[in-house]
Formats: structure tokens, sequence, C-alpha cells
């Protein structure tokens, strides 16, 4: 984690999980700079400290609804250099998907992975450096809400040939050189692609993301795309 320890602030109305979770991290070498019970007292935390990374429980009082979430979309907003990591009890699909569209420095972890400290501490870390991480149960919701209807079949061979190359990682420029054809024409199979798989016509990379993790759980065996390592991993922006 380099010479100054990654400073972090957590939310969540647990006790006793915010303060496991504090001890985790800090035996972790982390620096847990505040902890806060709701979501005002988290933005008094971040406004104060300006932490690297705020870790946010998505129910707090008083309803105990998106509180959490809410208050990462203001931190988000007065505070761009301070990661999100969100933790819910559930998987909640379309908190995950806005999630993502904000595209760097942004997770979502359902809680019972932080009883693995190594992935747990590692993804605090990854999050916090710029990473976009998002649980495998999540995925796995995800990309059966974005294809329950296999789009993929509608997709034509060269459109598959595209997100196939979209899935390694390519940028436009570099799809267009591995196929021989123009910019131009990936940028229309890339708008055709998401269009052919119901993602919303918005300015967001996540549409680009969604479409990635379907053609790679298209890939996987059954067994494998339920719940992957693999689609968890690829769902990092």
């Amino acid at each position: 984690m380099g010479d100054k320890p990654t400073r972090v602030v957590l939310a969540d109305d647990d006790t006793l999980l915010r303060e496991g979770i504090a001890s985790l991290l800090e035996r972790s070498g982390f620096a847990v700079v505040g902890q806060a019970q709701d979501a005002p007292g988290l933005l008094e935390l971040v406004r104060e400290h300006r932490p690297d990374l705020a870790i946010i429980d998505i129910r707090m009082p008083p309803d105990h609804l998106t509180e959490g979430l809410d208050a990462a979309r203001a931190i988000r907003a007065e505070s761009g250099q301070t990661g999100i990591l969100l933790l819910s009890a559930h998987a909640e699909v379309d908190e995950a998907t806005e999630l993502l569209a904000a595209g760097h420095s942004v997770g979502y972890l359902l809680k019972d992975r932080v009883t693995d400290v190594a992935e747990f501490t590692e993804t605090v870390e990854r999050v916090a450096q710029g990473a976009c991480v998002v649980d495998p149960a999540l995925v796995t919701e995800l990309v059966t809400a974005r294809h329950r209807d296999d789009p993929l079949q509608q997709l034509t061979g060269r459109e598959r040939e595209v997100l196939a190359l979209m899935a390694e990682g390519r940028s436009n420029a570099g799809i267009a050189s591995r196929l021989w054809i123009t910019e131009g024409t990936v940028e229309k199979h890339v708008r055709s692609i998401l269009s052919r798989m119901r993602l919303s016509e918005t300015e967001d990379d996540h549409r680009r993301v969604l479409a990635v993790l379907a053609y790679l759980d298209s890939r996987l065996p059954p067994a494998r795309s339920a719940s992957g390592r693999a689609l968890a991993q690829s769902a990092s922006c």
C-alpha cells in the first residue's frame, strides 16, 4: 500500500460490524480516520478528513432504505477523489447498475464477503486506487437481468467479433486495427451492439461493461456462469 496508509471512513449503524471492519482494516495497515452510524455523520467525516475511501452500508437510519446510496452520491459530487465501497446484505441490481455507471473508484460487495479478510482488504485497496469492483453475486444478477431473453442471439457475426475484442479490454482503435476496419465502423458496431442488447442510451461507460459481462457469461460453462470468479474479475472497469 506504499509509505502512506490508505485513509478510510466507515458508516454502518451496526456497531459490532463497523467496529469489526475497522479493527480488520487497521490490522491490515489501513488508517481508519472516522466512523459514523448514519448518513449525516458520514458526510461530516468525509468533509473533515477527505479520505481515500468511504465504506458505506446502503441502508442506514432513519428509514433503512437508500440513505447510504444517497450519501455516496453526495460524496461523489463533492469529493470526486474519495472512493466509494458500498456494502449490502442483499444483492440489489438497480444499485449495482448505478454504481457501475460511475466507472472508477467504486465497489459493491455483499456483507458476507467481509468474512474473507484477504479478499476484502484487497478489494478495499483496489477501489481506493481507482478500480471498479462488483460482487460476483451482483454480477450474476446483472447478467441475468440484462440478457434474460438472450439478446446475444440477435448480434451479427461481425458484432460478435467486436464484442469479443471488447471483452479483451481493447479500445475502439485497438479493435479497428485487429479487424482491419476503420474506427468509425467500430463505433457503429458498438452502438448497434448496445442497442440490440437493450442497454439504455446514455453517456456512461457502464453499458459497455454490461455488454462484456453478458458475453463472458455466455462463454462460461453453466456451473461457472452462475457465480464464477472470472465474471467478478471481468467487472473491473
